[in-house]
């Protein structure tokens, strides 16, 4: 027969006395375990809500298109000293058809104008985005026209003055009644509604990308928004693959250099972003966040470990008798320090685990009531679970020692 270990039978009856002291003192345990009960409900509703948006941000960003690329003026002097975004050398539709003509790297590229505009229709009216652009904006931004459809290269030759609605301004604009065929007024001037665009929803950086009103970018810039010829307030760029954007974003560099006369090493008059840096701009912002919240829920934490710690010292001191008696029938100094020791552990791990269940259930009620994106993270939801043990062993470890260190005769004479 194989005897079990001192160590083995010293931990289980620790466990048993812990849950046994737990069992007669219910309302103090409950007290005790509040405070880690609320830090781990904390730290898993944090890092759910952090995660939930981390996902939403990069699906929206994904909604942006498929490898987009955006390329937008920018002033630079010779000193190097930048004036305001568009105040240099304005980018043009011709630096499009470059950019598509010679990188090898590049799908499609699509100029684009913006201006903010009252859109009326009838009796009703509404303002939105309206945006001039080519044919190529469909596929560079990967937005299909769901009911109708887009312009064709006659209407865009002949600067014709169509459109194509986004869902909110269609809804806003005609509500349940079709709006192909229709007519709208931007200013003095009619355009007849070809199509109605899918939706996209909330644009990554805020805003609803489904409010605006599509049209060629010839007939744009001749009624809507008076430019130059050929002026391009950006440009959208699709490169052929996720894994050929950075030889893109080179490519795109040295043609706008050549074109624009600029030498490699000074600064260029047009900056270009990827959905990566948007990506990992967010990222970090969203991680800074979490990292913040974190630390604060974690605070809740170090008070429970101190409502342990104080607990136990109270409990040390009831039941210095009992551990003298305990001494006097052959127990060992460290059969004391594990008895006490695991009794701040079980405590802070039941107080972990409520806190996980708790928090669990805040995350489907936040879900479910406000509409916020939420994910539960088992990675974060374990190590949650796994620091509340820590605790219990780093704020049960005083008491317990101050346990073990007691005189067994002092400990017998006490009251």
């Amino acid at each position: 027969m194989k005897l079990v270990p001192n160590e083995v039978l010293a931990f289980a009856v620790g466990v048993g006395l812990a849950l046994r002291s737990i069992v007669r003192s219910v309302l103090r345990a409950s007290l005790t375990i509040l405070g880690i009960l609320i830090g781990v409900a904390a730290v898993v509703t944090v890092t759910a809500l952090g995660a939930g948006a981390r996902d939403q941000v990069a699906d929206q960003i994904q909604n942006i298109g498929s490898n987009v690329i955006m390329i937008a003026p920018q002033s630079a002097a010779a000193s190097g000293a930048k004036g305001a975004l568009g105040s240099g050398i304005r980018l043009t539709e011709d630096d499009g058809k470059a950019i598509a003509r010679e990188a090898v790297s590049v799908s499609a590229v699509a100029p684009a104008l913006r201006a903010s505009a009252q859109i009326i229709a009838g009796e009703k009216n509404w303002s939105a985005q309206v945006i001039g652009s080519t044919r190529s904006f469909f596929p560079v931004r990967n937005w299909n026209v769901a009911r109708g459809s887009a312009w064709d290269d006659h209407d865009e030759a002949t600067k014709a003055k169509v459109c194509v609605l986004g869902t909110t301004v269609a809804d806003k604009l005609f509500g349940a009644e079709d709006p192909i065929g229709r007519q709208i007024r931007i200013g003095r001037y009619v355009f007849r509604v070809l199509g109605v665009l899918e939706s996209k929803g909330e644009a990554p950086f805020g805003g609803d990308q489904d409010n605006m009103v599509l049209m060629p970018i010839g007939s744009m810039r001749a009624r809507v928004l008076r430019t130059a010829p050929g002026f391009a307030g950006v440009l959208l760029v699709s490169a052929t693959s996720a894994e050929t954007t950075d030889r893109a974003v080179r490519q795109i560099d040295a043609i706008l250099r050549q074109r624009h006369r600029i030498e490699e090493g000074r600064e260029p008059d047009f900056w270009i972003r990827t959905q990566q840096e948007f990506q990992a701009i967010q990222g970090a912002i969203y991680g800074l966040l979490t990292a913040l919240l974190v630390c604060i829920a974690a605070v809740s934490l170090v008070v429970g470990g101190i409502g342990v710690m104080n607990i136990m010292l109270v409990s040390v001191t009831e039941r210095t008798r009992e551990i003298g008696i305990r001494m006097a029938i052959g127990a060992r100094a460290n059969d004391i320090m594990i008895q006490f020791l695991v009794e701040a552990v079980v405590l802070a791990l039941l107080g972990g685990l409520l806190g996980a269940l708790a928090g669990i259930g805040a995350i489907e009620l936040l879900s479910s009531t406000l509409g916020w994106p939420m994910r539960l993270d088992p990675i974060a939801l374990g190590i949650a679970v796994a620091t509340s043990a820590l605790t219990g062993i780093a704020f049960g470890f005083l008491p317990a020692r101050r346990a073990a260190k007691l005189d067994p005769i002092t400990a017998l004479h006490h009251e």
